[in-house]
């Protein structure tokens, strides 16, 4: 998964993809790369990020869905927690919601999948971009992920959704410390074995690996990337979603060989 931050905010791209022609040249450029669906946002939740209206939001991702309708051959996501986003999005060619808040923000999301069969992401977090990291406290990392996330997918299938369109995502970084961003990766096959949907794993560029990485700024952790993504496809991650899809194709495509050797 490609993406494609429309956004001024951006924390991981140099070049923040405001002009929807640019943006759509950089989406096509990701599908030649090798990219398997592009994940289009217009609003940043990097942690401390704030909120921006569902108007804006429209504002800045519908010209480039637009633009992408009829010439991308592969899938479009919108990364958005709003109904009204998600709805206008899908009207405008995308095929996938992926909700950071796993449903906890507008639960009317849900319907939005349910009525129009999109596939739906629901991702682990906890409160708002300005105050997670106050909630990242844990008794039992994996066991309380998988709990919320069960929680989620409960919310989900409540309002019509089909299990076999939810796919989980256990939030690296989001209302986690990096020691528990490594714990989730380290630990993916208990979640998994926690939730029986696929998992995409998000660690492009992320804050986590500030340290290990030597303080380097997010355009610059991109080797730290590719062994966070290493990680998660050993351990049975079913999507990657990432900033470099050109170099982290060939990494996946490395480490699903190591993983399939394992697996024989």
């Amino acid at each position: 998964m490609g993406i494609l931050n429309v956004t001024p905010d951006s924390f991981a791209d140099a070049a923040h993809l405001t002009d929807a022609a640019r943006a759509v040249d950089a989406a096509l450029r990701m599908e030649a790369d090798g990219a398997d669906v592009i994940d289009v946002g217009g609003e940043s939740t990097r942690p401390g990020a704030e909120a921006v209206s569902a108007t804006e939001e429209l504002a800045r991702i519908l010209p480039v869905l637009r633009g992408l309708a009829g010439r991308l051959r592969i899938p479009v996501s919108v990364d958005t927690y709003k109904a009204e986003v998600a709805r206008a999005a899908l009207d405008a060619g995308a095929a996938i919601i992926n909700d950071v808040s796993g449903l906890r923000h507008d639960a009317a999301l849900a319907e939005v999948a349910a009525n129009r069969g999109a596939a739906l992401v629901l991702m682990h977090t906890r409160g708002r971009s300005q105050t997670m990291y106050a909630e990242a406290v844990y008794d039992d990392l994996i066991g309380e992920i998988g709990a919320e996330l069960r929680g989620s997918v409960a919310l989900a299938t409540d309002a019509g959704v089909r299990p076999d369109q939810i796919i989980v995502d256990p939030g690296i970084g989001f209302a986690k410390r990096p020691a528990h961003s490594y714990g989730v990766l380290a630990r993916l096959p208990a979640l998994a074995a926690l939730i029986d949907r696929p998992i995409l794993v998000g660690p492009s560029r992320k804050s986590f690996m500030r340290e290990a990485v030597h303080d380097r700024p997010p355009a610059e952790r991109d080797w730290g990337t590719a062994a966070a993504v290493t990680a998660a496809v050993l351990a049975g991650a079913h999507i990657v979603r990432v900033h470099a899809v050109a170099e982290m194709v060939q990494v996946v495509s490395v480490a699903e060989e190591i993983r399939r050797a394992i697996d024989h």
